[in-house]
């Protein structure tokens, strides 16, 4: 159950586009074209994929705060905190080079079309953002943290895939001139980011809490006996009847 609620609210509640407004550049320079938007989602998921899970083994086994104690008690007390981000991204650029090679490998003209955006994937603010979020929530296992590098992932490929497809579309509506190109893609953008946020109910059921009983204390009673709100109606009740 906690991967299924982990899955679907990385995915639909803290999207990565529409939640934090993280890896916007990318989105909105490779999402002219659906062949394009959905090379580059699957690139983010791949990297997303692995980069999360190594950094979360090098934050517990090496970077965080007694992260040492596994090489004996005299280094439990060493904090290496400090050099997450260049430990992160330079794992974030490993796996960049690997999916680049790979992409010019396999798919010349997805390569050629990405471009300058491929490679600077190491550099996308999701991708970090990923790792970092892993490391701020306090994700207790290898499995929840692959799980939540791919969930994250694919609401970013998601989100760059459906403004593209919009786009592609858009292409042929009298929109007017002033908001051609990026001003109709923000105001669509933050219609999306609205509609998401109707997803921020879906996980928040949960068992009713009962009401706190209400107590008052008689002063008349030497002994101060608390009793309850129920009890004090119930005993005006009956005295009204006497009445």
């Amino acid at each position: 159950m906690e991967h299924i609620e982990l899955f679907f609210k990385a995915i639909f509640i803290d999207n990565m586009i529409f939640a934090t407004f993280l890896g916007m550049c990318s989105y909105l320079a490779v999402s002219k074209k659906v062949a394009t938007a959905v090379g580059l989602g699957a690139a983010v998921i791949f990297v997303m994929a692995i980069t999360v899970p190594l950094n979360w083994l090098l934050d517990v086994y090496l970077l965080k705060d007694g992260a040492l104690a596994w090489l004996g008690p005299e280094y439990a007390q060493y904090d290496l905190s400090f050099l997450s981000f260049i430990m992160f991204i330079a794992t974030i650029a490993t796996m960049v080079q690997l999916v680049e090679i790979v992409v010019e490998k396999f798919s010349p003209s997805l390569y050629n079309s990405l471009g300058l955006f491929l490679p600077l994937i190491a550099v996308n603010c999701a991708i970090l953002g990923g790792s970092l979020f892993m490391q701020s929530r306090e994700i207790q296992t290898l499995g929840l943290a692959f799980n939540y590098g791919v969930s994250s992932g694919i609401g970013w490929f998601l989100a760059i895939l459906a403004i593209a497809a919009i786009r592609e579309k858009i292409r042929y509506s009298n929109v007017p001139a002033p908001l051609r190109g990026l001003g109709i893609t923000f105001i669509i953008t933050g219609l999306m980011a609205i509609g998401f946020m109707s997803f921020g109910g879906m996980l928040t059921g949960g068992k009713e809490e009962k009401p706190v009983e209400q107590t008052a204390v008689i002063k008349n009673n030497p002994n101060e006996v608390e009793v309850t709100k129920d009890a004090i109606d119930l005993a005006k009740n009956e005295q009204e009847i006497k009445e």
